[in-house]
């Protein structure tokens, strides 16, 4: 079997599952604001003056380079979002394939216990066990 390509413990595991959602929806913004429109052509006197050089003060290439560091922060949350993925495949229980997706979709322990007439410590087992078999 092939190794993780991070170096994955149960703590960063858990972090990961915790934030799995909310890295999901980030992708998806940051995604449409690299999205960098098209020049426009200038016509009349606009055409003649000087453009800028693209230094400090120029506040599109600011907002160009802002948007450029995006890039990296959106590679590390997909990193992550495979590796999990990649995982998910291992948990088999019904019970533990529900709170896992549920975990996923940004449920809270309360809110699937709640759902699954389940107390907060069993679904904390549930979650520990989903761990230990993922990392298995």
């Amino acid at each position: 079997m092939k190794k993780s390509s991070l170096d994955i413990t149960p703590d960063t595991l858990d972090s990961i599952i915790k934030d799995y959602h909310w890295m999901v929806n980030a992708i998806k913004e940051m995604r449409t604001e690299m999205i960098v429109g098209v020049k426009t052509a200038q016509y009349g006197i606009d055409a003649t003056l000087p453009k800028a050089a693209g230094g400090v003060g120029d506040p599109i290439m600011q907002e160009v380079i802002r948007r450029s560091k995006n890039i990296k922060r959106v590679e590390e949350y997909e990193k992550k979002i495979l590796e999990v993925q990649k995982l998910i495949e291992k948990v088999t229980g019904d019970r533990e394939v529900q709170v896992l997706n549920w975990m996923l979709d940004g449920k809270s322990k309360r809110w699937i216990a709640t759902s699954m007439g389940l107390s907060h410590t069993h679904i904390q087992n549930i979650k520990e066990n989903i761990l230990i078999k993922m990392l298995a």
